[in-house]
């Protein structure tokens, strides 16, 4: 935890304070930022307060006492419900304006984390209680030095292994007999992220055809559909690299085996890039500028360009996503339909741009990911201009 910059946040938010609280570990976001143990054994409610300036102070019971020991500041125990109120109006007195992993109506999910029972208690006691969204992404998806360049160690062996995935696959389809299948591709794709020293246990999505549709589609040995000439293919693979804190990479690229692209194909894959370049561009001039740019803003770039095009109806999930250590991470995500998200992009953070339109017989989605910093925003890797012929 740095307390230096948490409380220069909260100042520069004008914040009175940020009010940390979890049991039973419900509350991830607060054991990160606070640099708590996420094997501690907690059964009991602990509150811990970092004010705009000043000692931090603690809120913990009498049993468990000891859970936030390794922070900063002064403590207080309770063992009743009553001494617990007490000791929140004790503890808060001063302040007004708290930030919590709250959302308003829930709208950012992925912060909202907080009971309203809790919020209940704190709103009586005359507390302002705010979203602390931005505050997270501030210590959650800013990356490092170390983890920008681990970004781009996955991204070279993660493109250089999809480059190979088309080869091996028209090998296949060159031997005959039985063709390869979507499962047999994705061990293929595992396979050689392993011997690529990317850790273990992430996708890929590796869909032909109408499975193409299915954003989230994932092959098994049970259901999975061969591949053959004449077939659409989707293929979607992320990874990071097999050491502590590294970032994400996560592509999608679409291909056509053994023809042309039907004309159809070739319509819906030049909207989703176009889409998708629509979203880029407004990320680059607003951090070209130095102008403010939410994830909602960059996700009505992309989503307007489908939506005059009568496509609207097929493209059924957000612009793109945070990431980090995690493929989806804890920053803004570029999202104006599953959620309203008004956090900030803000300098040194990852997400994908991955527009797509789903039709019933195939779907096309183009994903690619930006890091952005003081005055610009690149592309990782490279772009898609054009399906894959296989």
């Amino acid at each position: 935890m740095n307390l230096e910059k948490i409380q220069a946040a909260l100042r520069e938010q004008q914040l009175d304070g940020w009010l940390f609280y979890d049991h039973h570990h419900r509350d991830p976001i607060a054991y990160r930022i606070l640099g708590l143990s996420d094997s501690l054994h907690v059964s009991r409610r602990w509150y811990y307060l970092i004010p705009a300036e000043g000692e931090p102070r603690k809120l913990t019971h009498r049993v468990e006492s000891g859970k936030l020991a390794s922070l900063p500041g002064s403590g207080q125990v309770y063992s009743s419900w009553q001494e617990l109120e007490a000791g929140l109006r004790t503890m808060l007195e001063p302040h007004k304006k708290l930030a919590m992993q709250y959302s308003p109506r829930n709208a950012i999910m992925y912060v909202s984390l907080v009971d309203a029972g809790t919020i209940e208690v704190l709103r009586e006691l005359g507390k302002t209680i705010v979203s602390s969204a931005d505050l997270v992404s501030r210590f959650e998806a800013v990356l490092t030095a170390e983890q920008i360049s681990s970004h781009y160690d996955a991204q070279r062996h993660i493109d250089g292994i999809l480059h190979a995935a088309w080869k091996h696959i028209a090998a296949r389809l060159r031997i005959g007999g039985a063709p390869v299948n979507e499962y047999e591709v994705m061990v293929w794709l595992q396979e050689a992220m392993r011997r690529a020293g990317i850790a273990e246990g992430y996708g890929p999505n590796v869909s032909v055809n109408a499975n193409s549709s299915d954003s989230h589609y994932e092959p098994t040995a049970a259901t999975s559909k061969p591949i053959r000439e004449g077939d659409f293919l989707l293929i979607d693979i992320w990874g990071r690299m097999d050491r502590p804190g590294s970032c994400f990479y996560d592509i999608t690229w679409t291909a056509v085996v053994g023809r042309s692209p039907r004309e159809r194909e070739q319509q819906v894959f030049g909207l989703v890039a176009q889409a998708r370049d629509a979203a880029i561009k407004v990320v680059q001039e607003a951090f070209a500028a130095g102008r403010p740019l939410t994830g909602w803003q960059a996700d009505d770039a992309a989503r307007n360009v489908i939506r005059q095009a009568g496509f609207a109806e097929y493209f059924t999930h957000r612009t793109g996503h945070s990431i980090s250590y995690e493929t989806h991470g804890n920053g803004a995500n570029l999202d104006n339909l599953e959620t309203h998200d008004d956090r900030l992009l803000l300098p040194y953070t990852c997400f994908s741009v991955e527009p797509g339109i789903y039709l019933p017989e195939f779907g096309v989605r183009s994903e690619i990911n930006m890091l952005t910093e003081q005055g610009g925003a690149v592309v990782t890797g490279p772009i898609q201009t054009k399906l894959v012929r296989i």
